[in-house]
């Protein structure tokens, strides 16, 4: 069932889901109650320029960055910061320094994703997750002959397992 504006009857194309102080609001609008309400929207904006918005948000200072070349394609890093396509898979391998420190801006920090556990799962499954987790990170750390990090690791699944 379409939603109707909450300020005309004409068929709400703009909906918005406002959170202030745990209170969830939900205003449905059509174009015109919107662009009344100062309301605006960018429509049909291609991927390739959220990408480069994004990749542009995380760089500012790219000048300063090492300009890496994929020696398979031969792209460089410079057009991937400026168009926001990679071309082929191995660039990821090439631009790994570049990337970094363009996710780590973005991320608060972070570099790797570690997944999350839903706030209402009970210690179980949260155990569970953390013994998945470590588990994976064991098994890549003895992959890349890391065994300092591995000895860690396994402690680490010691210790949440004994707990």
């Amino acid at each position: 069932m379409k939603k109707k504006c909450d300020n005309c009857d004409k068929p709400a194309t703009i909906h918005l889901t406002e959170i202030v102080g745990g209170e969830k609001t939900e205003r449905h609008l059509c174009g015109d109650c919107a662009a009344e309400a100062g309301i605006t929207i960018k429509a049909n904006v291609p991927i390739s320029k959220l990408l480069e918005e994004f990749v542009l948000q995380a760089a500012p200072d790219a000048e300063s960055l090492p300009d890496p070349v994929c020696d398979v394609c031969g792209l460089h890093f410079g057009e991937f910061r400026d168009g926001g396509l990679l071309g082929c898979p191995n660039d990821y391998e090439a631009f790994i320094p570049a990337m970094t420190d363009m996710i780590a801006r973005v991320q608060c920090g972070e570099t790797q994703h570690v997944g999350k556990v839903p706030h209402r799962a009970d210690e179980a499954e949260q155990k569970q997750a953390l013994l998945l987790r470590l588990r994976a990170e064991l098994k890549q750390a003895v992959q890349n002959e890391h065994y300092e990090q591995a000895a860690i690791l396994r402690d680490q699944i010691k210790q949440a397992e004994s707990q």
